[in-house]
C-alpha cells in the first residue's frame, strides 16, 4: 500500500471554470465530510498522553518545558493555519501561479515580498508555505518564502532588532539574500532535473476574485476551517512530532552543554549547527536562545548559525518537504543553504 502522504500532494491542471480541484490532501467537493488523518490523529493522541504523564511530579521539568511550548506556539501555528486555509478558500490558482509559478527572478523576489508580510513562525510558515505550493507556487519561490518568512517579517524584526540592535538589521538582510540565492540556486537545479517540478501548469492570465466578489460569511467560515483541516492533515503531524523531540530535548540535555562549546571559533560554529538542527522550535523561541548565545560567546555569528541553520536543517520542515513535494528537495535544501550559512557566520565572527 502506498504511504497516505507519499503521493498526497497532487496539483492538477484545472480550467479557468473549476478552480478548486480536490487532491487526496486538498480540500473535499462540498458536501463531503473532511476527517483528521491517521497520522494527524496518532500524533495528537501522543501528544496528549506525554502533557498527561508531565503532571506527574518527578516530571515537573518535563511538565513546564512542554506547556512553555505549547503556549508558544499555539497562537503562531493557529494562525498559520488560518490563514493557509484563507489561501486555499479565497485565492484562485491562477494569482499564484501568475506571481510565484513561473522562473525567474521576479518570482524570487514577490516570495520574498511576501514572507516580510506574513507573521508566523517558522513552523506556522510550513502550512503557508505547503499551501501555495498547492496552489501553484514553483519550487524555487517556495524555497524563497520558506527561509525568508521566519525572519523577514514584521513581529521577528522588532524582537531581533530589540535583542541585537542594529546587527539584527543585517541579520534580515542577510537572510533575505540567503534566501534569494538559494532561490536562484534551485531555479537552475530544476532546469536541470536535479529536483522535482510542480506540476501545476497555470491558468493562463484569466482568473476571477470569486469568494471575494460573491462574500457570504456563513459560506466562508466553515470553507476557511476545511482549508485549514486539509492543511493541518498534512503539516500538523509532523510539527507535533518535532515539538515532542525539542521538548525532550530542553529538559533531558542540559544547557550548559550547548553554552560550554558553542565558542567563536570553527568547531563552535558546527557544534551550533548541531544544536540547531535539533533544537530549533519556532522563530520567536529562538530567537531569545540565540541571544543568549550572543551573551555567552560575544559573538554575532554563532548566533546568525543558530537561527538560521534551525530553518535551513529543522528535522520536521525536511520531512514536511519530503513527504509534500519530493525527497531530492527536501535533501538539497540544507546542502544548497547550510554552506551559505556558515561562510556569514565565519565572516560576522571574524568582522563583528
Amino acid at each position: 500500500m502506498k504511504s497516505e502522504f507519499g503521493n498526497c500532494l497532487v496539483v492538477h491542471t484545472v480550467s479557468n471554470t473549476d478552480t478548486d480541484q480536490a487532491s487526496c490532501c486538498h480540500v473535499p467537493p462540498p458536501g463531503e465530510p473532511l476527517r483528521v488523518s491517521r497520522n494527524l490523529k496518532i500524533s495528537l493522541a501522543l501528544l496528549l498522553c506525554l502533557v498527561a504523564v508531565s503532571f506527574l511530579s518527578p516530571l515537573s521539568a518535563l511538565n513546564a518545558s512542554l506547556l512553555g511550548y505549547l503556549r508558544l506556539l499555539a497562537i503562531p501555528l493557529a494562525l498559520g493555519f488560518l490563514l493557509g486555509g484563507a489561501i486555499d478558500y479565497f485565492v484562485p490558482q491562477g494569482f499564484i501561479y501568475r506571481y510565484l509559478g513561473k522562473t525567474g527572478k521576479p518570482s524570487l523576489f514577490y516570495a520574498l515580498a511576501g514572507g516580510f508580510v506574513m507573521s508566523s513562525c517558522s513552523h506556522g510558515i510550513l502550512a503557508i508555505a505547503i499551501q501555495i505550493y498547492k496552489k501553484g507556487a514553483s519550487i524555487p519561490a517556495v524555497i524563497t518564502f520558506l527561509l525568508a518568512s521566519p525572519w523577514a517579517n514584521f513581529p521577528v524584526t522588532i524582537l531581533l532588532i530589540s535583542f541585537f540592535g542594529w546587527k539584527g538589521v543585517l541579520f534580515i538582510v542577510t537572510a533575505g539574500f540567503i534566501a534569494i540565492i538559494t532561490g536562484l540556486i534551485f531555479e537552475a537545479l530544476e532546469r536541470g532535473g536535479y529536483v522535482e517540478k510542480n506540476d501545476f501548469t497555470g491558468l493562463g492570465e484569466g482568473y476571477e476574485w470569486e469568494k471575494i466578489k460573491n462574500f457570504s460569511l456563513r459560506e466562508t467560515v466553515p470553507g476557511v476551517l476545511r482549508g485549514s483541516l486539509s492543511l493541518s492533515n498534512m503539516v500538523l503531524w509532523w510539527l507535533i512530532i518535532g515539538l515532542i523531540a525539542a521538548v525532550l530535548i530542553d529538559v533531558y540535555v542540559p544547557g550548559e552543554f550547548f553554552m560550554r562549546y558553542l565558542g567563536p571559533d570553527a568547531g563552535g560554529l558546527l557544534l551550533t549547527l548541531v544544536g540547531a538542527t535539533v533544537i530549533e522550535v519556532c522563530s520567536e523561541g529562538s530567537s531569545v536562545i540565540a541571544f543568549e548565545i550572543y551573551d555567552k560567546v560575544q559573538a554575532f555569528g554563532n548566533p546568525f548559525v543558530f537561527l538560521m541553520a534551525g530553518v535551513v536543517t529543522d528535522y520536521t520542515e525536511i520531512g514536511l518537504l519530503w513527504t509534500n513535494i519530493g525527497r531530492k528537495t527536501a535533501l538539497l535544501l540544507p546542502v544548497v543553504a547550510v554552506p551559505q550559512v556558515l561562510f556569514f557566520g565565519f565572516l560576522y565572527n571574524i568582522f563583528l
